[in-house]
């Protein structure tokens, strides 16, 4: 989602602008290969920083998996005597 705010900003990079003092003209041109070139780098880096996210966090599960391990846990449910309020 991020991407998407930085996609304007990376299309303004693509444009050239050239002044010619001599006639005082300023001329803006945009140049499809360096925008075309900046949307595919972006969408690289995007991709690149997924898959680290999603490395760390494999990582991390197994980590916590390594520390923890496997318990059985047993649990009895039932009526206790003592917990049980005395009837009057």
């Amino acid at each position: 989602m991020r991407i998407a705010l930085a996609l304007p900003f990376l299309l303004l990079g693509a444009c050239q602008v050239s002044k010619d003092n001599a006639n005082k003209t300023v001329s803006v041109t945009y140049n499809e290969d360096v925008a075309a070139n900046a949307a595919a780098g972006a969408t690289n880096e995007a991709q690149n920083i997924a898959a680290d996210i999603g490395n760390d966090v494999k990582n991390t599960g197994q980590k916590i998996e390594n520390k923890v391990g496997n318990t059985d846990v047993s649990i009895k449910v039932g009526k206790n005597e003592k917990t049980e309020p005395k009837k009057k």
